[in-house]
């Protein structure tokens, strides 16, 4: 019978949906996922380290931490070959230790594929995750050209066990392999390495689950899929129809499906309303038509629309075709399908062909990436030859070792390194705030310790004076200081001119009074200092500035909230023991009276 294997989290954690639906949730959803039977849950890949990096809230590593704490069910990491989850080459040494970092933060099974099937660029790598103990997933992409994909693909399977491989997983990136071709290419698969085959595919239409049907029937050990609105939205297969339609033929994956409804609510709270704008129609059957990856198509799109020329999509997506067959066919999986598409641009809009060439595709044509499944064309190679900058620098991502020496105080750990390596000042940027994390700013509004001091002299010249507002603007900062005058004695309606006084808010609604205390990293939210003890505060608590208010416990270390403010507990929002992100609202404090927060 086959097994199932669960992308939903990945796919949360990159675009379109990176950001979208909060770390507790998703951490919420893999709890529910956890239960539901899959043979693993694939939990991060390239997108989801990018996206995360880009963000700059949380490093991917302490998602991937966060998870592992909280499920049984193994942990999978997608892989590029030689890319890992970047977009340049690593060398054999920044592989290995990515490898083994990535299995010492929980990972267990590492779905593993060059994007040019080059078997030979998945060796250092799958020597790493053999020596670590894990498993191995050997991907091989399916990617329709002349080279005839069926022979390419057996011929490279031929070679997977010698690295170790556990199993070989067939990856659709485009959305055509037909039913048909998916029962061919099982059980050769299977015959050419000796291993089992699974199977990951997506498609519009429900070509994707019928591939994966076929697969099944075929003999394939393993399907991917996803929670129905991912599914949906995403065009991958849907673990609810699938598991259902295997049962129907006698292949139960042995999947609870109302686990995968219950984990379809906790999505729907959050994006069930939403589109998921990178696959409207007009792409998915841009993409169908010319059997690309829908997410190429998208990006050719807004690049085009950001240039005004919208109307040449057509004319770019033959020009890609082209550029394709001249590179020597290669599939058209991440990251080389985004090279070829920048070209293809490239060549259209500047109505010459190879006028400019950009450096990933130098890198290409000069086998930097690996070797591509058909000869290149040598009037391409001749062009790159032509064009040569000999004083530019090779764009790869540098030695682990250089890194470090360049790092400074930014990294402190290999795995801050890596993405420091993998993805430049971005990370830097990230890994410094991460540094910021739990410090005590300036002040509440970002303002510096002498500013505040001026505004506190303004507050008592205002109270003293009598003066009804005063307004201050310096260095883009507008401050209005405003009295208010006593009433008269009585009631508000006494006197004409008196207005109602407005409605006290309850006691734990937002109100502009209200100072708010937001969690300062992802981790897990204590209100007591131990088991069985009060907690450190209660509404209605008076606190003064620097009191603990609670603990939050990221990486088995335990970190204080304190009071940044002297003022009355007017709100809890975060339940003892839960996971919090982020930014996410834990307090509400509102300040003395007299004392006013600046």
């Amino acid at each position: 019978m086959p097994s199932l294997a669960d992308t939903t989290i990945r796919l949360l954690g990159q675009e379109p949906l990176a950001g979208r639906i909060p770390a507790a949730e998703q951490l919420r959803l893999a709890e529910i996922l956890d239960k539901a039977g899959f043979a693993y849950l694939e939990v991060s890949g390239g997108g989801c380290f990018d996206a995360a990096v880009k963000r700059g809230v949380e490093s991917p590593w302490e998602r991937i931490r966060a998870l592992k704490a909280r499920v049984k069910t193994p942990l999978g990491l997608a892989l590029r070959g030689r890319f890992l989850v970047g977009s340049r080459p690593v060398d054999a040494d920044f592989s290995r230790r990515f490898v083994a970092s990535a299995a010492a933060n929980g990972i267990d099974v590492f779905r593993l594929h060059d994007p040019l099937n080059d078997v030979s660029n998945l060796r250092e790598a799958a020597e790493a995750i053999v020596a670590a103990e894990r498993d191995f997933e050997a991907g091989l992409v399916y990617s329709p050209g002349r080279t005839g994909e069926i022979e390419t693909l057996i011929e490279r399977a031929r070679m997977l066990p010698e690295l170790g491989a556990v199993r070989v997983l067939l990856h659709d990136p485009t959305g055509s392999l037909q039913p048909h071709t998916a029962e061919e290419l099982v059980p050769a698969l299977s015959e050419a390495s000796g291993l089992p085959v699974g199977i990951y595919a997506q498609g519009a239409g429900g070509s994707a689950l019928a591939a994966a049907l076929a697969a099944s029937r075929a003999g394939a050990q393993l399907i991917a899929c996803a929670i129905y609105p991912l599914a949906l939205t995403l065009h991958r297969v849907s673990g609810e129809a699938l598991t259902e339609a295997l049962r129907g033929i006698g292949l139960d994956p042995g999947i609870d499906i109302d686990a995968l409804w219950e984990a379809t609510d906790v999505l729907d709270e959050h994006i069930g309303d939403e589109l998921v704008t990178p696959l409207v129609p007009r792409i998915a059957v841009l993409a169908a038509r010319h059997d690309l990856p829908a997410g190429v198509v998208a990006g050719i799109d807004h690049s085009l629309q950001a240039e005004g020329a919208a109307d040449r999509l057509d004319e770019v997506l033959a020009e890609l075709d082209q550029i394709r067959a001249e590179a020597g066919w290669p599939p058209l999986a991440s990251p080389i399908g985004q090279v070829l598409a920048t070209q293809a641009i490239i060549n259209v809009l500047s109505a010459s062909r190879y006028l400019v060439v950009v450096d990933e595709l130098r890198s290409l044509v000069a086998g930097a990436f690996g070797t591509p499944p058909a000869p290149i064309d040598p009037a391409l190679e001749r062009v790159v030859q032509l064009t040569a900058d000999p004083e530019s620098e090779e764009d790869v991502t540098p030695p682990l070792d250089e890194v470090r020496e360049r790092a400074g105080d930014v990294a402190t750990s290999e795995e801050e390194l890596l993405l420091l390596g993998l993805f430049g000042d971005d990370a830097e940027q990230l890994l410094r705030g991460i540094r910021s994390r739990g410090r005590r700013e300036e002040d509440l509004s970002g303002v510096g310790e002498q500013r505040a001091q001026r505004v506190q002299e303004i507050v008592r010249i205002v109270q003293e004076s009598g003066i009804g507002e005063v307004t201050i603007e310096e260095d883009g900062m507008r401050i209005s200081v405003r009295s208010t005058p006593d009433l008269p004695a009585g009631a508000p309606g006494d006197s004409p001119l008196a207005v109602p006084e407005p409605e006290l808010p309850a006691p734990n609604a937002v109100s502009g009074a209200l100072v708010r205390v937001e969690s300062p990293m992802v981790g897990t939210f204590y209100r007591a200092p131990e088991p069985g003890a009060p907690p450190f505060v209660e509404v209605g608590d008076v606190v003064a500035s620097g009191q603990t208010l609670c603990i939050l416990e990221a990486m088995k270390l335990m970190n204080e909230v304190k009071a940044e403010v002297e003022g009355v507990v007017r709100g809890v929002h975060a339940d003892n023991a839960a996971p919090v992100e982020f930014g996410q609202l834990l307090f509400e404090l509102e300040p003395l009276a007299g004392r006013p927060a600046l």
